[in-house]
């Protein structure tokens, strides 16, 4: 089996913002959600991988293979083309609140936005706990 490539590392998260965003938008929704994100989880903020903000940790074992690994129980990336925001396992008990997050388009791990002003931010912070409860509830707490 191959081993997972995105685990946690030291570089500076605030480095990897200003260097990574490809504009000035970028950055500073990247500054504004690592706040948000830091200050409502209670985690500090961890890259994963060369492109992942990650907040807090869980560790998962596959139900459809034998692949097992750690991962962030929430995150972002900012993006070149949408910032990825790592919030909603596709549950339908977050389907009344994603209809209430503003303008975004839902991929198979996460949502994107073009911009932070384009979602509710006290809507997310739903997102944000929904996602840290049903993730601690299947795979249990670090």
């Amino acid at each position: 089996m191959a081993e997972i490539k995105t685990k946690q590392t030291d570089a500076s998260v605030t480095d990897f913002i200003d260097a990574f965003a490809n504009n000035e938008q970028k950055r500073k929704d990247g500054h504004a959600l690592l706040k948000l994100m830091q200050d409502f989880t209670g985690y500090e903020a961890k890259m994963w991988g060369p492109s992942i903000i990650g907040f807090g940790m869980y560790h998962y074992k596959s139900e459809k293979s034998a692949q097992e690994g750690d991962w962030p129980l929430v995150g972002f990336s900012p993006r070149k083309t949408a910032i990825s925001l790592y919030v909603s396992m596709g549950s339908k008990t977050d389907e009344h609140l994603l209809k209430k997050l503003g303008k975004f388009k839902m991929g198979k791990a996460c949502i994107y936005v073009n911009k932070l002003a384009d979602i509710d931010q006290e809507v997310l912070k739903e997102l944000i706990a929904s996602t840290i409860s049903l993730t601690q509830a299947k795979y249990g707490k670090l």
